[in-house]
């Protein structure tokens, strides 16, 4: 059994359900959800949004492999209206790097593996640079060691 940290979020239609939805997948799909931050919310990260983001950390145990748990959360995504081609579309239209989405699942740890590979990245390589992740997951695992950067969330929380 591997623990895995996971953060969902998004910042278009009714976050309260669309969060609560995807947990129940991933409760579901993926594995028994053992703990979850409150939900918080934040302006958009890396380019600029009408609406303000919500992001809920997530703790599950999964017998999944690293990229099971990839195609789960791309599965459970696009079962709750994620459109990847249209915020593909919408990236080239505006020449920002990211885009408005309805939800978004991103893996943060699996144990503490350090995996390098072109689309899967564990630990997630921006997550010590954004505060949107660091105050949910300080929340539900301050003490959690980044395997990379060899310190605890709530240090990296403190460092600014």
């Amino acid at each position: 059994m591997a623990r895995v940290i996971l953060i969902t979020g998004g910042n278009l239609g009714e976050m309260k359900p669309l969060l609560h939805r995807a947990q129940e997948m991933i409760n579901a799909q993926i594995g028994p959800v053992m703990r979850c931050s409150h939900r918080y919310k934040s302006a958009p990260w890396g380019f600029e949004a009408g609406a303000h983001f919500s992001n809920q950390v997530l703790i599950c145990d999964t017998e999944l492999s690293p990229r099971e748990v990839l195609e789960k959360v791309h599965a459970i995504e696009a079962a709750l209206g994620r459109d990847r081609a249209a915020e593909a579309a919408e990236k080239e239209r505006t020449g920002q790097p990211y885009s408005s989405r309805v939800i978004d699942v991103d893996i943060l740890f699996y144990d503490d593996q350090i995996i390098a590979e072109k689309d899967l990245v564990i630990p997630h390589p921006l997550l010590h640079e954004r505060d949107f992740v660091l105050e949910p997951l300080g929340e539900v695992a301050g003490d959690k060691m980044h395997p990379v950067l060899g310190r605890t969330i709530s240090e990296l929380r403190a460092k600014g």
